[in-house]
């Protein structure tokens, strides 16, 4: 790790008043992800009484196997599907011809995407070589997690774990890396954590895959662990679903993979599980 090291502590509503929206975002303009502590997806009840029912009132290890069978029943995605659905799932809601890149938070065309310079590519949040699953149908589609960037910040996260600390990321204002970790811009840092900590749940080595688990270690390697757990839980606290996320989560839910990501709708399972 760099001896840099940034306590990330921010006024929740301070901060939600200050990135409100996305409105204006220049394709060379970094757009903060707008946040809203007050949010909530509207049909939570709902949820909770249908789809998350057999999770209520569970805690520890019970509640993540639960939640587990619950978010295992899911259609599943080829690679290439991927490219089309995240043209949907992280649309700019100012401009429905753009997407908005994870950690960059540049507005592009949806149709920039491909593996050049400047283009948007698939990013794969929990990195692929973290368990070796590749691009595989299951996790190494998993929408949950893909989510576009562009390809030189995406090479430059590599498969790196997370957590604080580093030196500003070139073309991505506001992310850091160094030798064995990538810290992501503040806007995303919950987004990122929430999407990892569905991955621990979602793949519990029952499916031909490797039980996926956060740790809190970096330089993970091809072991099926991401870290840090401490900083991730500390980043899914401070950053809560925004009404982008929580929108997010419903078109995967109703358009595509037909699950959600327990963490959006409920941001206090994080404490209760780890």
């Amino acid at each position: 790790m760099s001896s840099r090291r940034r306590f990330y502590a921010r006024p929740l509503l301070a901060t939600a008043a200050a990135i409100a929206a996305i409105t204006g975002v220049a394709a060379t303009a970094p757009a903060a992800t707008p946040k809203d502590v007050t949010a909530a997806p509207a049909s939570l009840t709902a949820l909770d009484d249908t789809y998350y029912q057999d999770a209520l009132g569970k805690t520890g290890a019970a509640l993540k196997s639960s939640l587990h069978t619950i978010i295992s029943d899911q259609t599943k995605l080829s690679y290439s599907q991927v490219w089309d659905a995240l043209k949907a799932t992280d649309e700019d809601p100012s401009n429905s011809s753009n997407v908005i890149l994870l950690y960059t938070g540049r507005s592009q065309s949806k149709s920039d995407n491909g593996g050049s310079t400047g283009d948007w590519n698939r990013e794969h949040v929990w990195a692929k070589s973290h368990g070796d699953f590749g691009t595989a149908t299951g996790p190494g589609t998993d929408i949950h997690h893909l989510r576009p960037e562009d390809v030189q910040v995406n090479s430059i996260r590599g498969n790196k774990d997370f957590d604080n600390g580093g030196s500003a990321v070139s073309g991505a204002p506001g992310n850091y890396t160094d030798g064995d970790s990538f810290e992501p811009r503040d806007a995303i840092k919950g987004d990122v954590a929430r999407m990892i900590l569905y991955m621990a749940v979602r793949y519990e080595g029952d499916d031909a895959f490797a039980d996926l688990e956060p740790n809190d270690s970096v330089s993970n390697g091809s072991a099926p662990n991401i870290g840090r757990l401490s900083v991730l839980k500390q980043w899914s606290q401070e950053d809560p679903p925004d009404s982008f996320e929580q929108h997010r989560n419903d078109v995967i839910f109703d358009a595509y993979q037909h699950n959600r990501n327990p963490f959006i709708d409920h941001p206090e399972w994080v404490e209760a599980i780890w």
